[in-house]
């Protein structure tokens, strides 16, 4: 989810990034409520994902993040091509910018009960609570999204599906 890796990167290299936009079979997908890294930033949901680890490609990061923070085992096979990019620049330590890069995969699952049995002691601390949403309770909502495109992200991943 977030990182301490974030704070020590050096300041001019981008941080490099996945998350998986888990859908279910009902359409839902999967969000972590997790309390940001500065509190400048709100409160807000997301998709499993996080930094990459030295030599690890966009791919392999989102696998192991997906089974780190809710005990999915998924191949880079079923994750397929990469659904949607981004690039941006964000506050990991107060007063500390840092520019980022994140490849999002699409997954379809069965619903399931995430796991914490591997997050590591940054995310018992920061993740707040998670569950399934549907399209139109994230129409609806007043929380904060993250990224703030996240329901034009389901909605295209769901007409993606349907296309599967």
């Amino acid at each position: 989810m977030s990182g301490a890796a974030d704070a020590a990167t050096a300041d001019d290299a981008v941080i490099l990034k996945s998350r998986v936009l888990l859908l279910d079979q009902a359409g839902r997908a999967l969000l972590f409520y997790t309390r940001a890294d500065v509190a400048t930033n709100p409160t807000r949901w997301l998709t499993p994902g996080g930094h990459l680890e030295p030599g690890e490609s966009h791919a392999r990061a989102a696998v192991r993040e997906l089974f780190e923070e809710t005990g999915l085992v998924a191949s880079e096979a079923q994750l397929g091509p990469v659904f949607w990019s981004q690039d941006f620049t964000g506050e990991p330590a107060p007063g500390v910018l840092r520019r980022y890069h994140e490849e999002w995969y699409l997954l379809r699952t069965e619903a399931f009960l995430p796991v914490d049995t591997h997050w590591t002691p940054e995310e018992r601390v920061d993740v707040e609570e998670w569950r399934w949403w549907n399209l139109s309770e994230l129409e609806k909502t007043a929380d904060s999204l993250e990224p703030a495109v996240l329901t034009e992200l389901v909605r295209r991943g769901l007409d993606t599906l349907l296309w599967r």
